[in-house]
């Protein structure tokens, strides 16, 4: 099959799927290496953006999904009567970052991590979609282990989460806490919740 044709099959099946298609499954409809395939969507990637339209091609992990321009979502919008979705709240956030960064994670960590009932942030998430179940814990009580979905990478912009930036470094959090004046019994008590 020429190049072109490669290309134009890849656009057709992505169009048509709607969805993001693993890398595999796009190689192996059209017989030829993920590693070509995975070349030619680049260069569809580059032509897209290089000739200024409203639909591109977005890496998700393994996986690539064809979605409209974001520059083009009020228009979108207006046309589909969407109402722009509320952001989300600063705890939704944080419960958002807990489960990224930490993945898989049960509710009862998340818990830990924020001093705080997490039960209805986490339900929220995954409601939007941002959030899922990623099986069971294997402990007495069987919890629910959660981690972020594609729809997390969507929105957040990123190819995977290899991309999310990086934490604070523990050197720069203990520089912080040697400027600040402890007693002995501060001291002791966050030596006590560092050891558990």
């Amino acid at each position: 099959m020429a190049v072109e044709n490669i290309k134009a099959a890849i656009e057709a099946v992505l169009f048509a799927n709607g969805s993001s298609v693993e890398i595999g499954r796009i190689a192996q409809a059209l017989e030829i290496s993920e590693k070509d395939a995975d070349k030619y969507i680049c260069e569809l990637i580059d032509d897209y953006n290089s000739s200024k339209r409203g639909i591109t091609i977005i890496r998700l992990d393994n996986s690539y999904q064809m979605v409209s321009c974001k520059e083009y979502a009020p228009q979108i919008r207006t046309v589909m009567d969407l109402r722009r979705n509320s952001p989300l709240s600063q705890a939704a956030l944080e419960v958002l970052a807990v489960v990224a960064y930490n993945q898989p994670v049960t509710k009862a960590f998340v818990e830990q991590v924020r001093g705080v009932d997490c039960s209805g942030v986490i339900g929220s998430l995954t409601a939007k979609g941002l959030v899922e179940e990623k099986g069971r814990l294997e402990l007495p009580g069987r919890p629910l282990l959660y981690g972020t979905t594609e729809n997390f990478l969507r929105c957040f912009n990123l190819e995977s989460l290899e991309f999310l930036p990086p934490l604070p470094d523990d050197d720069e959090n203990k520089a912080k806490e040697a400027q600040e004046p402890q007693n002995d019994e501060q001291s002791f008590e966050r030596d006590e919740n560092l050891s558990e």
